[in-house]
């Protein structure tokens, strides 16, 4: 099976999420998703895969979320948030685990070990 993760290892959850699929065997695909964000139809993928709308993958506690003033009130559209987010990928939530059927957040860490 192929994982992937979109990864930031600045980031507590991102560490431990990666440390505990390593232990359990599986090296994922890391995508560091700072540097290389993903697509809108990527991102629309991924959304398709977690059953979440996009503004419920959005950190609000971000400062960019701030400086942009947004907040999970907003009324916008799929695309919107999607388009925020390809632009700003400091918004999206992370860790996210993605295989062929499945995506999850890894928060907490162990959330992951629901799609292995």
């Amino acid at each position: 099976m192929q994982v992937f993760m979109f990864h930031n290892p600045k980031c507590s959850k991102s560490r431990q999420t990666l440390a505990l699929l390593n232990k359990k065997g599986v090296t994922p695909e890391i995508i560091l998703y700072l540097k290389n964000p993903p697509t809108k139809s990527e991102l629309s993928e991924i959304l398709k895969k977690l059953k979440m709308e996009a503004k419920h993958l959005i950190r609000f506690k971000e400062g960019i979320a701030s400086e942009l003033d947004i907040s999970l009130s907003d009324e916008r559209s799929d695309a919107a948030w999607i388009k925020l987010m390809v632009e700003n990928p400091k918004l999206i939530e992370r860790p996210i685990v993605v295989t062929s059927k499945k995506a999850i957040i890894g928060r907490p860490p162990e959330k992951v070990l629901e799609i292995l």
